[in-house]
Formats: structure tokens, C-alpha cells, sequence
């Protein structure tokens, strides 16, 4: 999935906060597209792993994606787990985003949504004019908004990796699945 410029109007920007939440990652993570070839994938992990890991909240997403296996899991297998899967997310916004070409959001609507999260409804418009919805996910961690699901043209992300990843951890243990993650971080690296 491709995420680039955020463009937030003026009755969302600077009063949600949760539309500020996605408005700072998409900044930094324009910042990080202009610059991407002088800063190579290391130098791109490394900028947007701080903005990634707060505006996430991979504990939740990693009980979701992996759900009733989630309980058999030891306290260190969480924590593997959460720890992998957040490196996965960096590395894989790092892989993604290796140039700028003018590509830009704009932000449609914040809305309050079931179970007190909150919904922001991005348009990515492409260079083209082609444009994707994206939208956000957020639940409040600790008084803070973070995002807990990307749905692009209304898919979910976090189904899509539910499905995906229970069907692996079901075929290959929570070993076999952890290192599918690592393989995957592995293969962005070179």
C-alpha cells in the first residue's frame, strides 16, 4: 500500500487528534520520500521507525492479526511477536516509500466510529489523478489516538493479515510464522 502526502483541511487539521496523528506520519513520511534515494532504506528505516511506532499501536494490531493463537503465545513469544511485526511495518514503509512524485493526500473526514475509535477517511491522489481511498482506523491508547487499521478502497489491512497469518500459524507454529516475518524484513534490506 502506498502513503504519501497529507493534505488536512482546515476543520480537521490542528483541532483532531487523530487527524493529527496520520497528519505527522504522512509528513514524515514525505519528508522521507524527497530524501529517499540520498538516504538509502537503512537511512529511511531509521527516520521513520519513531513516527511508525508511535502512531501504531502494534500491541493491539498484533493480538488481532494472530487472534486466538494469541493466547497459546507465551508472555516472550508477545513480545518476539510484537517486536517482529513492528520491524516488519517499518521495514515495509521503508520499502515502499523509495521516491517522491508529486503524490499528495487529502483528508476527507474524521468521524467518530463504533466502540469509541475514531475513523479517518483519506483520498491519495496519485500523480495521475488516480485516487485511492485510504482510510484510518484509531483507538485511544493511554489518552493518546494511535492506528490500529489501514482499509485501502475498502480493504482491510488487518483482516487481510489475520487471514493470512492464522492460516500460517495453524500450517507452521509460531516459529514458522516468525520467521516468514524475518525473511520478509530480510528480503526489503537487500
Amino acid at each position: 500500500m502506498l502513503l504519501l502526502f497529507l493534505s488536512l483541511p482546515a476543520a480537521a487539521s490542528g483541532t483532531d487528534p487523530g487527524a493529527k496523528v496520520v497528519e505527522k506520519l504522512h509528513a514524515e513520511l514525505v519528508d522521507v520520500m524527497k530524501q529517499a534515494h540520498a538516504l538509502g532504506y537503512k537511512g529511511r528505516y531509521q527516520r521513520l521507525a519513531p513516527v511508525v511506532t508511535s502512531s501504531y499501536d502494534f500491541p493491539f494490531i498484533s493480538k488481532v492479526v494472530v487472534g486466538r493463537y494469541w493466547s497459546e503465545f507465551s508472555p516472550e513469544q508477545k513480545e518476539q511477536f510484537v517486536n517482529t511485526f513492528t520491524k516488519l511495518s517499518i521495514a515495509t514503509y521503508a520499502n515502499q516509500f523509495a521516491g517522491y512524485s508529486g503524490e499528495h493526500f487529502k483528508t476527507i473526514s474524521a468521524e467518530d466510529s463504533t466502540r469509541g475509535r475514531l475513523l479517518i477517511k483519506t483520498v491519495l491522489i496519485k500523480a495521475n489523478g488516480e485516487k485511492v481511498e485510504l482510510d484510518y482506523m484509531l483507538h485511544q491508547k493511554e489518552h493518546q489516538w494511535q492506528i490500529i487499521n489501514v482499509i485501502a478502497q475498502g480493504v482491510s489491512d488487518l483482516s487481510l493479515k489475520r487471514a493470512q497469518y492464522t492460516s500460517y500459524l495453524r500450517k507452521n507454529g509460531f516459529d514458522g510464522l516468525l520467521q516468514k516475518i524475518k525473511d520478509k524484513i530480510k528480503s526489503y534490506e537487500s
